[in-house]
């Protein structure tokens, strides 16, 4: 059975200002002139409110991908509009090699709330990652006889730039792009032994997520993140959170390693800090800040722009009862979540806060992504058995309700298919 050979269905919110939604040209030849670096759905979206957003057609997705974690407050929400439009009309981009008050902001709010020293803001994680392996070498000369390499964890994703991709252990681009660059040492994620077994003269720094994302939505134990700070402190080296992804209040916490009690040299931010727009941040704490002028910079690193966004962020995750709520929230995501896993004989739920993974009980993710699709609903699949949840930190328990009934009809429509092919 074809998932998708019948008309989509309607939901309440299809037509909402439908009148608004401008006309998108959408022909093979546009979408041909685009470099297939990506697998995209069909779809074209045009606008989008909250938890919601509507293609070209004027059809309804409730949206629990949320570009990856990205859209933090949701798709448009008013703050961001207002601190990004106020900057436009002042200042847009005065040029790295300047100051702008945003950048200085957004500088010193950040450092305060996150107990860090020093901070610097790029455009992608994977440049804040390139930025911290930089960082740590650089510190290496200096304090450690030249040591170099990191260690990282298999199954671990730090970007796709070349040093990013190199420090990452997931395997996706391996043979594609040789040779990547060396001094990186890829261990078990959660186990300890493996990582003192590969310390050694040369090791600068362990490098890790605390939640492992596209592994499947995998967190660090509280044991083994504790034991790593441990070891590091002990041989004096640098420990490295790659927080792209669990930063900014994913986890509930502003930075996942609270949640932790673990306190790393260098942390990096990505995705949700800039709300939906490119910002990151490597930030730096004590011994580690040893970079000096002209050894890490961009065009755009800390634009007025960008960083007007990302203080317009910050400033609402640190509003009173702002994080506290997305605990109870996700708390009540997991809920739901757990329910239908067990209604529909699925596997484990793995997370924190507003961060989840639901393991299937075969590889059927991408099927079931495919029939969420044509239920209205956005999920993401990052493993053949994984489904992964990433809605907006203020989505509402209405809006979970409303996932879980398409998710619900999701499985079901799979599950159809699923019997219909061994029946045939």
């Amino acid at each position: 059975m074809n998932l998708f050979n019948l008309r989509r269905p309607r939901s309440s919110h299809h037509l909402l200002e439908a009148e608004s939604v401008p006309s998108v040209h959408d022909s093979r030849q546009s979408r041909a002139c685009l470099m297939p670096s990506v697998e995209r759905a069909a779809q074209v979206f045009v606008r989008g409110q909250g938890s919601w957003l509507w293609d070209s057609e004027s059809r309804a997705y409730l949206d629990f991908y949320q570009g990856g974690a990205v859209n933090s407050l949701g798709h448009s929400p008013a703050v961001l509009i207002k601190a990004m439009a106020d900057q436009a009309q002042a200042l847009i981009n005065p040029g790295s090699a300047f100051y702008n008050p945003g950048m200085l902001g957004l500088a010193e709010r950040l450092c305060a709330s996150t107990g860090s020293d020093q901070v610097h803001f790029l455009n992608t994680g994977a440049e804040a990652n390139e930025g911290a392996i930089k960082l740590a070498r650089k510190w290496g000369q200096l304090h450690r006889g030249g040591a170099h390499r990191v260690i990282t964890a298999t199954q671990s994703c730090h970007g796709r730039s070349f040093g990013a991709m190199s420090a990452s252990g997931c395997g996706t681009f391996d043979n594609r792009f040789e040779p990547q660059l060396p001094g990186f040492i890829n261990v078990p994620f959660n186990d300890l032994p493996a990582l003192h077994a590969a310390v050694d003269a040369q090791t600068v720094a362990i490098m890790l997520e605390p939640v492992q994302s596209d592994a499947g939505v995998i967190p660090a134990t509280g044991h083994y993140l504790k034991g790593v700070e441990r070891l590091c402190r002990e041989l004096g080296i640098l420990l490295i959170l790659d927080e792209v992804q669990t930063g900014m209040g994913r986890c509930g916490t502003l930075l996942a390693e609270q949640n932790y009690g673990v306190r790393a040299d260098i942390v990096t931010l990505g995705k949700g800090l800039g709300g939906g727009v490119p910002l990151a941040a490597l930030l730096a704490r004590g011994k580690a800040c040893c970079l000096e002028p002209g050894e890490l910079g961009g065009t755009h690193h800390g634009n007025a722009l960008m960083t007007a966004a990302g203080g317009a962020v910050l400033e609402t995750l640190l509003e009173k009862g702002f994080l506290q709520q997305v605990r109870d929230t996700g708390h009540y995501l997991r809920e739901g979540l757990a329910r239908l896993a067990s209604r529909y004989a699925q596997g484990e739920l793995r997370g924190q806060g507003m961060f989840w993974g639901l393991t299937l009980s075969d590889d059927s993710a991408q099927a079931v992504v495919k029939a969420a699709l044509y239920e209205g609903l956005l999920i993401s699949a990052p493993q053949p058995d994984c489904l992964r949840f990433t809605p907006a930190l203020c989505v509402s328990k209405g809006n979970i309700d409303e996932m879980l009934l398409r998710l619900a009809r999701a499985f079901a429509r799979v599950r159809t298919a699923q019997l219909q092919c061994r029946r045939t």
